[in-house]
Parts: C-alpha cells; sequence; structure tokens
C-alpha cells in the first residue's frame, strides 16, 4: 500500500462535500477477488440505476486529422503518418443528418468530434448550428473539441449543449509520457470551464497506453474525486494505430480491463460508465462482463472518431441474448 500514498488527487472546488476517495482505498477495491469486486459493483449499480437499461451513444468526428497536439495514441495528429485522410470541418446540415439516422438507430445521445487542439471562434458559428440542430431532433448533445477559452463554453452551452467530454485519460504521472503538447491541468482547466458554463461533464480514460495498475488507480481516483463527479465515464481500451508512438505497446489483460470497470462504477455510483473505443476487438463474453460490472452506456453505430464500432445489428443481437433494453 505505501506506493499508492505519493499520490494526490486535484479538485476543482475548495470546499466539497463528497467523500474523498483515497488511493488507498481505490487499491483496496482493484486488488479484491474478482467474483467479490463484480458482486460489490453490481450491487452499487441496481442502487443507481437499472441493471438492464444500457444509454446509445453515437459519435461522429467532425473535423478529422490535422491536429496539432501529440497525443501518443490518435490517429489524428499531423505529427505521426496513420494514413489518415485529413477532412475539413462539415457543414451542419449533413451533421444534423447524420444524427437523424443515429436516433432512428435508437441512440439517445449525438457526440461531436473535431480534431482541435481547442476551437476556433471563427468555427463556433457552424458548430453551434450543429448543436442546435441535433438539439431539436430529441437527441441529448455532447461534444469533444479539445480545450476551451474563456466564454466557449458559454457559447456551446446557449448553443443547446448538453455534455461536454474531455477525457483525463491517465494518471497524471503517467500523462507527461503521453502528451507533451498541453498539461494535465489543461485538460482539469477545461472541465472546469465546462462546469461553470452548466454543462454535464463526460471525462474518463484510456486502458492499455502502457500504464501501471497504480496508474489507472490514479485515474479513478481524479475522475471519482472531481466535485461534482462526472456524468459521463468513458473507460476505452486503446486501439492501436500503425504510425503512432504507443503502436505495439503491450496489452492489458482482459480481466484488468473489467477491474477497471468495476471499479469506476463503486466510486462513481450515479454516473454513466460507457464501454468505449476497443469495444469491436471485444469478445461478446467480456462485454458482458463489462455489463455485469457496471457499464452502462455504449457507442453504437458503424465507426468511432476513426476507428471501426461493432455494427447496429451485432449490438442488437447482443442485447438480445443479454436481455438489455436501451434507455
Amino acid at each position: 500500500m505505501t506506493q499508492t500514498q505519493t499520490i494526490e488527487f486535484k479538485r476543482h472546488t475548495p470546499h466539497p462535500e463528497q467523500t474523498l476517495w483515497s488511493a488507498e482505498a481505490i487499491q483496496a477495491l482493484f486488488d479484491l477477488p474478482f467474483n467479490d469486486l463484480l458482486f460489490q459493483a453490481q450491487q452499487v449499480h441496481r442502487e443507481n440505476f437499472d441493471a438492464n437499461r444500457v444509454q446509445l451513444s453515437t459519435l461522429l468526428s467532425v473535423k478529422t486529422g490535422g491536429c496539432s497536439e501529440d497525443c501518443g495514441y490518435c490517429s489524428q495528429s499531423k505529427r505521426y503518418d496513420t494514413g489518415l485522410e485529413e477532412q475539413k470541418l462539415m457543414d451542419a446540415d449533413d451533421v444534423i443528418a447524420a444524427a437523424a439516422i443515429a436516433k432512428e438507430n435508437g441512440s439517445s445521445r449525438f457526440c461531436m468530434g473535431a480534431a482541435w487542439r481547442g476551437p476556433k471562434n471563427r468555427d463556433l458559428e457552424e458548430v453551434k448550428k450543429m448543436i442546435a440542430g441535433v438539439k431539436a431532433l430529441g437527441l441529448e448533445t455532447c461534444a469533444t473539441f479539445g480545450m476551451l477559452k474563456d466564454g466557449q463554453a458559454e457559447q456551446l452551452k446557449d448553443a443547446g449543449l448538453d455534455y461536454y467530454n474531455h477525457n483525463l485519460d491517465t494518471s497524471e504521472e503517467k500523462y507527461r509520457d503521453i502528451v507533451s503538447t498541453h498539461s494535465y491541468a489543461d485538460r482539469l482547466d477545461t472541465l472546469g470551464k465546462a462546469r461553470k458554463a452548466g454543462l454535464n461533464v463526460c471525462s474518463g480514460g484510456i486502458v492499455g497506453l502502457g500504464e501501471t495498475r497504480l496508474d489507472r488507480i490514479g485515474l479513478i481516483g481524479q475522475l471519482a474525486n472531481l466535485d461534482p463527479q462526472p456524468d459521463s465515464v468513458p473507460i476505452n481500451n486503446l486501439v492501436q494505430i500503425d504510425g503512432t508512438p504507443l503502436d505495439g505497446s503491450e496489452k492489458v489483460d482482459w480481466t484488468e480491463f473489467v477491474r477497471t470497470i468495476a471499479v469506476a462504477r463503486i466510486t462513481m455510483p450515479k454516473s454513466f460508465v460507457r464501454l468505449s473505443a476497443g469495444r469491436q476487438q471485444m469478445p461478446e463474453a467480456m462485454q458482458a462482463l463489462c455489463f455485469l460490472a457496471g457499464a452502462n452506456s455504449i457507442f453504437y453505430g458503424d465507426k468511432l472518431l476513426t476507428t471501426g464500432n461493432p455494427e447496429v445489428e451485432g449490438d442488437k443481437a447482443l442485447f438480445r441474448k443479454l436481455n438489455l433494453q436501451p434507455l
């Protein structure tokens, strides 16, 4: 336990009312026997959610490639040769049409992602048209546009944005090995701007970056000790991309991934825990265990930004096998 005592978790507010999660307490959860951990996670899940319903989100890349940042896992960085074709910002009408199809297929939330360090003010007018149009369809709206400048979160909120996604990715200590063009504090600052503007926060991380369990403890602790906790917590299993620095990283054992889902559920009992990137590579049985561990949201559709995602019909078949229903 002594190794975990060096972790210090940051908060946005000076006088939080929620219970603090220590690194020792989170490590104790990770160290539980697998069945005991899943049993505890399922109990927490049932206390806060319908255990047989899953929220469906669709994610569309509205501006692809050419990003100036050097995130070591990302195919969209212009610093890496990944074969990705750069695409300019989509027209709002095309985005709204894609959202209408997502709604027909059962999604309740539509997420728009752009490969930016952060949005330029000149891009915001078209982005706001997208948000307003998707909102008018009756869908929840989510955006992931990178780091926000002062006043931008308020503009997005006024346009009808419900959720802002900005993942912490990993622990603060490991983050320095993954990204050098911005800091962990920059990430936390953007989450604070989103909260201050009245947006719901979507923030999670990636498993499989070459991190240790201590780093996963650090990630969960940072998220669980945000005040308030994130409304949605995506847990991604790294999809390795040829040409990126993290291609060839050692893969995390499937049991450790399921444990991470379970610990996220226990420490963030009222958050939606989303089974996100990497799901295409997961056998159905592993996905079922993730749902048992407390995952109750998925990205749904044919593509997740620039990487594949299980096809709609395959997801529907899995839901039938598990007697799951969409929210």
